[in-house]
């Protein structure tokens, strides 16, 4: 029986209460369920199988009696549930007695282990060189059932065996004998079955053969060791999650594993392109690299570059050849992983306008929230986005965050890049020491996930090109025969658009120099966009031209302190002046130079590298509606990048960029593959995510060699110590909701509002709708805003903020000084 009163609790195992209706979810039910859907999702990466058994032993635990009892009192109480602290500290009055923690996660694991480790010893008498790979699989299987609560765990520290000691953890914590006693015989009888010599074999000669089609360095081979494990525990994750949500909201599943018509979408994107007429060489220009991308479609799935000029219409030409792509190789979805917040809205606008008259919210997810706490409650758990829409458009953040931040709640998602195209849009931005971990990840989704990835960008970096020494730490296997545009060199010169002039000097230029060189081109373009690297400059300028300009010339600030909705009304004002010919000057932080589609008579550039020089030329002369516009590089004589590594690393390459090539040939890819090189030779010990202690994390995800190895096991990677260390930026951010306008302030209210007794559907369509009207803070921010009283949680067990009214001002953003008159916001 599937659905329980609470007559029957003291003869059949809860799962899961239900607080409405009384139709409690057994053990059995939902480990058939989970069994069916983790079976489902990792049959896209081969192992269906495997996800089949750790789906059905994962809360194996549930069957014992100090679970059933701490069920049994959150059901009388009727308050309290946490299924995620089934595994911690019991919540309510009366279940704290019970002692200590339920641990529900490690008797499945001790199970598994148990059941195929005998297959072990036939495995090596039959074939040696299976045997390590039986070992990582019976290993991995166990450590994802036993991290399903926590975050993959560490197999090695560097003081503990962490995996081994789990697995030996004591049976009077476990309950495995009592859980095995109490089982369903035939759920015990399906995992029998599953787990039995032929598993072991096949599985092991299957993993095998997949690595051997590859010549792969010590590290390749075992952080492949380590990504297979993260995506059967991707799937586990998810599975797990998705049955959970879809008990307590059934209608849910009416809305899982839809096939997308991409014939459809191919007709849309087909009637939609042919609408557009030549009417200047450029429209002619942009139309050739559609159609390169339209019939390169039809080729294998695997790593591609689409290396095309600011203004080239990348946008449409990479979405071209990923929904006839798709098409060609049955693909589940597209992911645009795209490098700032500020444009994921706009493209995804544009993705909607190709697919018109369809209901686009069926097509179409944005996911770039850091709204998501990191200690997630069950609640934000249900509500968790995973990326299961045909069109996914998210930040680079969350794509790293992941394939490699701790916990679950990235890891969930991780099985949806596989059996997908990943659309990387303006990849130069990728974190240097990022480098080493993302190249060996999309190595290996392109190797065995059927997955397709495409590099875009104006300035290709040299993933695939990297120093000699560090090579086997893994380099993007990227060909130069996919590369989707066929003559590089040749485009660039028909898409010259601007002249570059480096005008940086000795000292710099002071702030009297600067504001005197924007008055100039204003008069002679009419329209200038001021690009600094720092909100300090962007605020200083933004404050000197306001008393400096004349009346018919707006002035516009753009900066992260903003949230994405307020940007956007901004950028659509600027956009609708520069339409008109209006005179206007926008003061930008870097936000606006990858990829935001502005087109100004005039750039100023603060020297930055060049990759992001080239980018801010893009914002110049972008239609060709003047016969060359004009970009100035210049340094300001004072700047606070002491702690922006990147910025200052990259001012130095372009510096001897600048004294080898001419002017003339600066944005050429010649003098852009020369920087990546000087820029890639300076960093490349930081390629491998250097990490506490003279750690790596690249060492600690594959080999681990520092740590302790006397295991009989495959897998030695500290999965947890990494993603720990992991952060895609600099320095981990707190996100809070502005009070930008008053739809912001009702969300705020109404997630405020809600009632206890949660509705996940109401928590989720409210964070995805607050989603652009957050903002992301440096720690030493979110201090003085907490030590002010400015941000304040929207429950007493929650971690999402908003902040205070009076803290957030029209012209510059989040602000740490009182700006406005405060308003209720809360009723």
């Amino acid at each position: 029986m599937d659905d329980l009163s609470l007559s029957d609790l003291k003869t059949i195992y809860v799962a899961h209460p239900d607080f409405k209706g009384k139709q409690h979810q057994s053990v059995k039910a939902h480990l058939w369920a989970v069994s069916e859907l983790a079976g489902k999702l990792s049959k896209k990466v081969g192992f269906e199988k495997q996800g089949q058994l750790i789906g059905l032993m994962h809360d194996f635990g549930k069957y014992s009696s100090a679970f059933q009892n701490y069920m049994r009192l959150i059901i009388t109480e009727q308050t309290g549930y946490n299924p995620d602290n089934d595994e911690g500290s019991s919540e309510s009055p009366t279940s704290k007695s019970l002692k200590g923690k339920i641990d529900h996660s490690s008797a499945g694991a001790q199970w598994v282990l148990k059941a195929l480790w005998p297959h072990i010893g036939k495995l090596q008498q039959q074939d040696q060189t299976l045997t390590p790979y039986g070992l990582a699989i019976a290993q991995a299987l166990s450590m994802c059932i036993a991290s399903h609560h926590s975050g993959l765990i560490d197999s090695l520290s560097e003081s503990e065996n962490v995996f081994t000691n789990r697995i030996k953890k004591h049976d009077e914590l476990t309950h495995l004998k009592e859980c095995s006693k109490n089982a369903d015989p035939e759920l015990l009888s399906q995992a029998q079955l599953l787990a039995s010599f032929e598993f072991i074999l096949e599985s092991s000669k299957h993993l095998k053969a997949m690595f051997d089609r590859f010549e792969l360095s010590a590290i390749e081979h075992d952080y492949y060791l380590g990504m297979f494990t993260k995506m059967m525990f991707s799937c586990l994750i998810d599975a797990d999650r998705i049955d959970s949500a879809d008990f307590e909201q059934p209608c849910n599943k009416l809305e899982r594993f839809k096939l997308p018509d991409w014939a459809f979408a191919c007709d849309r994107i087909e009637s939609f392109i042919v609408q557009f007429d030549p009417v200047n060489p450029i429209d002619h220009i942009r139309a050739e690299i559609s159609d390169n991308c339209f019939h390169r479609a039809q080729d294998e799935t695997g790593i591609y570059s689409l290396t095309v000029p600011t203004g080239g219409g990348k946008t449409y030409a990479s979405l071209r050849f990923a929904l006839h792509h798709a098409k060609k190789h049955n693909l589940d979805r597209i992911i645009y992983i795209i490098p700032f917040t500020s444009i994921i809205e706009q493209n995804a606008n544009a993705i909607r306008g190709v697919l018109d008259e369809v209901n686009t919210d069926d097509w179409v997810l944005e996911h770039h929230s850091s709204l998501e706490p990191e200690q997630q409650t069950w609640r934000s758990k249900l509500a968790c986005e995973n990326w299961d829409k045909p069109i996914v458009l998210t930040t680079m953040v969350q794509f790293l965050e992941s394939a490699f931040a701790s916990g679950t709640r990235g890891s969930r998602r991780m099985h949806q890049l596989s059996n997908a195209v990943l659309v990387f849009d303006e990849i130069q931005t990728l974190p240097i020491r990022c480098v080493h971990l993302f190249n060996n990840t999309i190595n290996y989704l392109t190797r065995f996930c059927n997955t397709t990835a495409l590099m875009c960008t104006a300035t290709q970096p040299l993933l695939n090109q990297l120093p000699d020494p560090i090579k086997p730490f893994g380099e993007l296997q990227l060909s130069q025969e996919n590369e989707l545009t066929p003559n590089i060199d040749k485009l660039y010169q028909q898409l010259e658009r601007v002249s570059l002039k480096n005008i940086t000097k000795k000292g710099g230029w002071n702030e009297t120099e600067i504001t005197e060189l924007v008055q100039q081109q204003l008069s002679a373009a009419k329209s200038c966009l001021v690009i600094v690297n720092t909100k300090a400059w962007a605020k200083t300028l933004f404050q000197s031209f306001g008393s400096q300009v004349t009346d018919e010339t707006k002035i516009f600030h753009l900066s992260t302190g903003m949230c994405s909705a307020h940007r956007k009304q901004i950028l659509d004002e600027v956009r609708e002046r520069l339409a008109s010919g209006l005179a206007t000057l926008c003061i930008s932080t870097q936000l606006i130079e990858a990829g935001v589609d502005v087109d100004f008579g005039c750039v100023i550039r603060f020297v930055a590298g060049l990759d992001s020089i080239a980018q801010a030329a893009g914002r110049c002369n972008r239609n060709g509606k003047q016969q060359k516009g004009h970009v100035f590089v210049l340094n300001p004589v004072k700047e606070n990048i002491g702690m922006l590594h990147d910025i200052k690393t990259g001012i130095a390459a372009t510096i001897r960029i600048f004294a080898e090539f001419n002017e003339n040939d600066l944005l050429k890819p010649e003098a852009m593959n020369r920087y990546f090189q000087y820029y890639f030779y300076e960093r490349h010990k930081e390629m491998s995510y250097p990490a506490k202690q003279d750690q790596t994390l690249l060492n600690l995800l594959s080999s681990n060699l520092r740590n302790i190895n006397k295991t009989p096991f495959a897998l030695k990677q500290s999965f947890m110590t990494a993603a720990k260390q992991f952060n895609a930026i600099d320095a981990p951010v707190h996100s809070v909701i502005v009070p930008f306008n008053e739809e912001a302030k009702v969300i705020i209210t109404q997630l405020c509002a809600l009632d206890k007794r949660f509705d996940a559907s109401s928590y989720r369509c409210l964070l995805k709708a607050a989603q652009k009207y957050s903002v992301n803070i440096f720690p030493n921010v979110w201090q003085k805003l907490i030590d002010q009283q400015a941000v304040y949680p929207i429950a007493q067990d929650e971690a999402v903020f908003y902040l205070s009214e009076e803290f957030y001002r029209q012209d510059f953003g989040l602000s740490l000084e009182v700006a406005n008159v405060q308003s209720d916001l809360i009723v």
